[in-house]
């Protein structure tokens, strides 16, 4: 069993994820947006920085999964995605979480099914994969669909490890 928290980075709204896996399994735990609050850019990245301790105290996730940066229109904006991306992965490893980063594409792949899907598609993914009542904030509906993509990566790396062992003549299965 092991408790994994996403990130979905931002320098207004930071969304978070939090999931409970078992092998193929996965429960939600929890969910919501981090409002960043501040004037100067320091005074954010701080706010996320103890946002994402707190989160991190509450749930005492073992891994950590994160959006990677993508370039977007606007420079400036993927600058202040960077910095807000680098506050939580600090936060994680200063608790020695091992931190996993994952390709937006990668992440709609993965619970979607299409690289190229929207917000409302992952929205409906994640309520569906997870059994939620109701639809989550989009921030937060990312967060989780990163978690998704990590618990999914892992499982896979483990079934191709496990694959590997059983061609090498290691694990023997009955």
């Amino acid at each position: 069993m092991a408790i994994i928290l996403g990130i979905d980075p931002g320098s207004r709204i930071t969304g978070y994820g939090v999931i409970n896996t078992l092998g193929a399994k996965h429960e939600y735990v929890a969910s919501g947006c981090i409002r960043v609050k501040g004037e100067s850019l320091s005074e954010k990245l701080k706010y996320i920085f103890d946002a994402v301790n707190q989160v991190i105290d509450t749930y005492i996730p073992q891994e950590m999964a994160i959006e990677q940066v993508f370039m977007a229109k606007n420079a400036d904006s993927a600058l202040k995605l960077g910095q807000a991306r680098g506050a939580a992965i600090v936060a994680a490893t200063s608790q020695d979480l091992e931190v996993y980063e994952y390709a937006a594409r990668r992440v709609k792949q993965s619970v979607v099914g299409k690289g190229s899907a929207d917000k409302v598609q992952v929205q409906h993914m994640v309520t569906t994969l997870l059994k939620l009542p109701g639809v989550p904030q989009a921030d937060a509906a990312d967060a989780l669909a990163i978690a998704l993509c990590h618990a999914n990566s892992k499982l896979s790396m483990v079934r191709m490890g496990g694959a590997n062992a059983v061609r090498r003549g290691r694990v023997r299965t009955i």
